[in-house]
């Protein structure tokens, strides 16, 4: 698909999020082979959940499937929206003079409420291949570059608090205990409770 297409699958169905924590998380995925039906429902139903979870990305372990897939609708440096499907993904960063670090503010869907800052390069080229099986690229900058690495490190097994020191990770892993309770075990099938709603 490229990225301006929509997916060819029909209405997707809204998913619960799987968390941290659960086996699927932070096991390397098995690579997609089947581009058939199963995989393009699968693809309709992970842009509905990302969507209303509010999110930029989300991995098919985020639904609790043990595939090396991720969509995206995230913008780039530009404020250029990107949309799209990956699956296999292979993140190649820059090196050297051409590396340049951008600490930013970083949360996932998977761990809700919580947000640290980590340092990751600011440019990445994604390669893999399309919901269909073709081979695409997606050179991502800003938050698309900071998107794909995070999507591709689902795929690895990797969230990112394991990228963080023991100190900030703490610091996450406090932020989220208070925010927890606001998010339903099914979340985004059921909607995010207000604190009032306490």
């Amino acid at each position: 698909m490229s990225e301006s297409e929509e997916p060819t699958a029909g209405e997707g169905t809204v998913l619960p999020i799987t968390r941290w924590g659960e086996p699927v998380m932070h096991e390397k995925t098995e690579p997609v082979t089947d581009f058939g039906d199963e995989l393009q429902q699968l693809v309709a139903d992970m842009f509905v959940t990302m969507a209303a979870a509010e999110g930029v990305g989300l991995a098919g372990t985020q639904v609790g499937r043990n595939l090396s897939i991720f969509v995206y609708d995230c913008p780039d440096e530009d404020h250029v929206n990107r949309r799209g499907v990956v699956c296999n993904p292979v993140v190649t960063l820059p090196e050297g003079r051409d590396r340049n670090m951008e600490a930013a503010e970083e949360g996932c869907l998977s761990f809700p409420g919580a947000y640290q800052p980590l340092a990751r390069p600011d440019k990445a080229t994604c390669t893999g291949q399309d919901e269909h099986g073709n081979p695409v690229t997606v050179v991502g900058t800003g938050l698309l570059a900071r998107c794909l690495q995070h999507e591709t490190d689902h795929c690895n097994g990797t969230v990112f608090g394991d990228r963080l020191s023991s100190r900030v990770r703490r610091k996450l892993d406090e932020q989220h205990e208070d925010l927890a309770k606001l998010y339903p075990d099914d979340w985004p099938v059921s909607p995010k409770l207000q604190r009032h709603e306490l």
